[in-house]
């Protein structure tokens, strides 16, 4: 029998989300528009990093383009150990980041689900998210032979200082003085203030998303909105994703009128702590689902959130440094603790899921204090999963499976 010859199961199609397809048609849009030839499209590339400030970009008219979401699909198509076994041949060591190993090693023979990204322009890096990328981007940078303009955020501990602000606010300064000498053109500031509101707009409306699944059953789980993010990571500052996310949002209210829970059975309330394993995200939602556990919320999805408090829509561009500067990952250990902590309470989770990543240090150096702050304070039951977000083989299956059925045990 084939896959289109199966029965069809009338209580998976109910729980299937709608908007799903809207979203593969928005993105497949931008990437076949991405990968039009230069001539041909009439815009700029920028290759620039997810933590990166994108609304300038937008309101150039240059069409940004993240190798982290572009890693995020090389894992999803399992097409991971490949180009990181690629990267470690050309010299690159296998402790490195994966998504700057595949992307790396991508580049180089045009590999990939969509056959490799378009050539950049120009590129963006800023290190509120990790150092590693520094050191990527300048990588890729040479290999195109193209400017590369890096963003330094100081980590914020405790506290944004005056002096932190006006060192990163400098730079911003510098940041749009660079788009303008790439572009050869003035920057728009009146058009800043209309991408910032939908920056703005559209950060509140992902907010809103996410904080649906407060309600019991929750009307979706964490590996959705996984899926779901790359609209406010990719095309952040654009009517597009505002008009998307009504839409998103609009649905997820009529599951929750519905009582449409996409576990339906929902009996323990999960947390998730790090980015998604991609090659495995299929297996981990069947894995839990068949415990009736379900992922209500992570730190991963809700980072594109977590500095909008310092956000100003009125004055985007003005608050822009402290925006980008107190983002979740450029945070200390404490502060990344009662994030947890205050989302546990929020959407009344009973436990806490910890990806130990391989590949990213900054979002798991400090995991085992995490995990002993909250199980000490919350008396949480946590479970600590060793993995990497690309690279298969990284990933033990038995030992992980055993892992959970103990933890689930715990609850």
């Amino acid at each position: 029998m084939t896959e289109s010859q199966k029965p069809i199961d009338p209580e998976k199609e109910k729980r299937k989300i709608k908007s799903d397809k809207r979203m593969k048609e928005i993105m497949t849009e931008y990437y076949v528009e991405a990968k039009t030839p230069r001539e041909q499209r009439g815009k700029k590339i920028a290759w620039i990093t997810s933590g990166g400030p994108v609304e300038p970009l937008i309101c150039m008219d240059i069409i940004p383009v993240y190798p982290e979401n572009y890693g995020a699909m090389i894992g999803a198509s399992k097409m991971g150990v490949d180009l990181c076994e690629k990267s470690e041949e050309m010299g690159y060591s296998r402790d490195l980041c994966s998504y700057a190993r595949a992307d790396i090693a991508s580049a180089t023979v045009n590999g990939g689900p969509i056959g490799g990204l378009p050539e950049p322009d120009m590129l963006i890096c800023c290190n509120n998210i990790c150092g590693t990328v520094l050191k990527w981007y300048e990588v890729q940078a040479r290999y195109f032979k193209v400017p590369l303009f890096i963003l330094d955020t100081p980590i914020c501990h405790t506290e944004f200082t005056k002096e932190m602000r006006q060192y990163v606010v400098k730079q911003i300064k510098e940041y749009i003085a660079f788009l303008e000498d790439v572009c050869g053109k003035p920057f728009d500031y009146d058009r800043m203030d209309e991408v910032g509101a939908l920056s703005f707009r559209g950060q509140e409306l992902w907010q809103a998303i996410l904080d649906t699944t407060m309600h019991k059953p929750a009307p979706i789980t964490c590996f959705d909105a996984f899926f779901h993010l790359a609209m406010i990571v990719t095309l952040r500052g654009t009517r597009t994703v505002v008009d998307y996310y009504e839409m998103l949002l609009a649905e997820m209210k009529e599951r929750i009128a519905a009582g449409i829970g996409m576990i339906p059975d929902e009996k323990h309330r999960l947390l998730w702590d790090n980015l998604p394993i991609w090659y495995k995200m299929r297996w981990l939602s069947d894995k839990f689902a068949s415990h009736n556990a379900c992922l209500v919320a992570d730190t991963y999805t809700s980072g594109w959130t977590s500095s909008m408090k310092y956000l100003d829509p009125d004055d985007f561009l003005g608050s822009l440094a402290e925006g980008y500067t107190r983002i979740f990952l450029n945070a200390g250990t404490d502060i990344m603790a009662d994030n947890i902590m205050g989302m546990a309470e929020k959407y009344d989770a009973v436990g806490v899921v910890f990806h130990s990543n391989r590949s990213c240090k900054p979002y798991s150096l400090g995991q085992y204090d995490i995990q002993r702050i909250v199980q000490e304070k919350m008396g949480l039951p946590t479970l600590m999963i060793e993995a990497d977000m690309v690279d298969e083989r990284s990933f033990s299956e038995s030992q992980i499976d055993t892992r959970i059925d103990a933890f689930i045990e715990m609850l």
